[in-house]
């Protein structure tokens, strides 16, 4: 008799519970603006699985993913491509921002991420 496998590969969700606890400087300042619908109403999720990827950020209502880049991503720019490419593939626009603008210029990174979404949401008074 064969083996029965289960629908959900546990290990990226526990991949991802770990990695929202461990958390960079730059994510939880910017989680810190996106959470609990603060910028322009929109609804965001951290460190979301993704198929074999784990997203920074998401916004399924606005099918947004931000991803904070450190220092390591100048070596591995043929793995983002690849990454950013299946993401899109799922009908998902990625943007991308380094560490050091969110911990700079964090009010900038926020006005970038609202106009990528669309702006304020119409209903933003009754979301939250």
């Amino acid at each position: 008799m064969g083996k029965i496998r289960t629908l959900k590969d546990p290990k990226p969700v526990s991949r991802a519970r770990a990695m929202r606890r461990d958390d960079t400087d730059a994510e939880a300042r910017l989680w810190n603006v996106l959470r609990d619908r603060r910028l322009g109403g929109w609804k965001w999720r951290r460190q979301v699985p993704r198929g074999p990827y784990i997203v920074d950020f998401l916004c399924v209502e606005a099918a947004l993913v931000v991803e904070l880049d450190g220092s390591q991503h100048a070596e591995q720019a043929d793995y983002d491509a690849r990454r950013t490419a299946y993401l899109n593939r799922l009908g998902l626009t990625v943007i991308r921002f380094a560490n050091a603008a969110v911990l700079t210029n964090r009010d900038g990174v926020c006005l970038a991420i609202l106009d990528a979404c669309g702006g304020e949401r119409s209903d933003a008074a009754d979301a939250g």
